[in-house]
């Protein structure tokens, strides 16, 4: 897929499953070449906290082009906490792609379970897991991350799932929450037919 083209193989609202929307206010969806604050740490180095921030791979991975579109399905339902998040296509220099899903798993395995300290004193218990993603890819993984503050034992859940598709990079990230929906495979599975459609 050309540069040009990468932002085509975002989500549109045609391509989306039912009952959500996209949220282009929040998130800009045509973010190519739009400005990053780099860092010179690199991702496998990163602290741990930063595992479950939607930015770490423009800041400490950064890609050659990033596309990203917000995402977002209302609640159906007392018991239904609905879904938040974003989809972004960040592509990389030849083989860059491949070293940054590595750095990932590497830095989900040095993060298995760590503590982070608040800016008032507090604990916050967390961890960090990942699987592969049920995708036909090049690679991929499933990336679930967990917060536990003191004094609630409920965690906060993220998952952020990414997809290798030669030198570009599909993530799909949930924003966190106490009892988070099921619904990033989903978007997940749509997100890649979409990308694939338009050449990618």
């Amino acid at each position: 897929m050309p540069l040009e083209r990468l932002r085509d193989g975002l989500l549109t609202r045609d391509q989306l499953p039912q009952g959500f929307q996209l949220l282009t206010e929040d998130v800009n969806s045509t973010t190519t070449g739009a400005p990053h604050t780099p860092s010179t740490i690199p991702i496998a180095s990163m602290p741990c906290s930063e595992l479950g921030v939607e930015s770490f791979m423009t800041t400490h991975a950064l890609p050659a082009e990033d596309v990203a579109v917000g995402l977002e399905r209302t609640p159906v339902g007392d018991e239904d906490m609905g879904w938040l998040g974003q989809e972004s296509l960040d592509r990389y220099a030849p083989e860059q792609a491949a070293a940054v899903m590595a750095s990932i798993r590497g830095a989900v395995q040095r993060c298995a379970s760590y503590t982070t300290t608040s800016l008032d004193g507090g604990q916050t218990q967390e961890t960090a897991s990942a699987t592969a993603a049920e995708i036909s890819a090049d690679d991929s993984l499933l990336l679930r991350t967990t917060w536990t503050h003191p004094g609630d034992p409920k965690p906060f859940v993220g998952e952020t799932a990414f997809v290798r598709m030669g030198d570009v990079i599909l993530m799909v990230q949930q924003v966190a929450d106490k009892k988070p929906p099921s619904d990033t495979e989903k978007i997940l599975a749509a997100a890649v037919k979409t990308y694939r459609a338009a050449g990618g």
